[in-house]
């Protein structure tokens, strides 16, 4: 039996929702297994059929219920105790609908993807509220960024929020500050390079960004994962300014968060 899905997507509510073009119905008995790629554990889900001959058929699994821990977990078709891998046709990427889902105050956050071999996976990942970066430029002697608020359960409308943006240089503790902008869920801020100099005008390293916002209790790291490029640290490289011949740019860490350099 040939199965690929051609649809997958997982749900504002957590439901992985897939469309499958298959050349005979499903067996009874067909179980989805997900199984964890670093550790092997598995999970299965017992797969309601239908004898009707169909090209394609539709599946809905929720999410939650299977207690899925943070990773990456690959999708099988199992029928009396033979699994074959699940081939996908959707490369499972929306911008739109990520913004979407991350608009939701979550713990979790699901995403099913394609992955390089042309299989069907999904990606999960702890969910607290962050400040998603979407742009970072240096212009007018400034360092600017903008982009979502991802988690804070906050309405994407047009109200305003108190904001304040903060780069702290944690070897030694110096901190600068500036305002910054939060309509609804988009936020843009900048800081004055010069200032971030004579802060601590010995010292090359790195600062940390973070954005406070009112209404939501802890200050949000600046980071960027609600897109399909992975491991930015080594694919996006900015040109650095230089501020008094010391040379400055942003950066990203292993784990996606955004720094900023200076010096070095």
């Amino acid at each position: 039996m040939r199965v690929v899905v051609t649809d997958a997507e997982v749900t504002l509510a957590d439901v992985l929702s897939l469309r499958l073009a298959i050349d005979e119905p499903l067996e009874d008995g067909t179980e989805l297994v997900l199984r964890h790629r670093t550790t092997g554990d598995e999970r299965d889900v017992l797969l309601g059929t239908s004898r009707a001959r169909a090209r394609e058929t539709s599946l809905a699994v929720s999410l939650a219920p299977l207690e899925l821990s943070a990773g990456r977990w690959d999708a099988y078709l199992r029928h009396d105790g033979k699994r074959t891998r699940l081939r996908s046709a959707d490369p499972g990427f929306s911008l739109d609908h990520l913004d979407a889902y991350a608009l939701c105050k979550r713990t979790l956050a699901y995403r099913s993807y394609r992955t390089r071999n042309g299989f069907l996976a999904l990606k999960i990942s702890d969910a607290e509220p962050v400040a998603e970066v979407r742009a970072v430029w240096f212009r007018e002697g400034r360092f600017e960024v903008t982009g979502l608020l991802a988690y804070t359960g906050l309405e994407d409308d047009d109200s305003r929020h108190e904001a304040r943006l903060t780069l702290d240089r944690r070897q030694t503790s110096a901190q600068v500050s500036s305002r910054a902008t939060v309509q609804g869920v988009r936020f843009h801020a900048a800081v004055s390079l010069v200032d971030v100099l004579a802060a601590d005008p010995d010292s090359a390293g790195t600062w940390e960004p973070a954005l406070e916002v009112e209404g939501v209790p802890a200050p949000l790291r600046l980071g960027a994962r609600l897109d399909d490029v992975d491991g930015k640290r080594r694919r996006l490289h900015y040109p650095a300014a230089k501020v008094d011949g010391v040379p400055i740019r942003p950066c990203y860490t292993a784990d996606d968060e955004l720094r900023i350099e200076v010096g070095g």
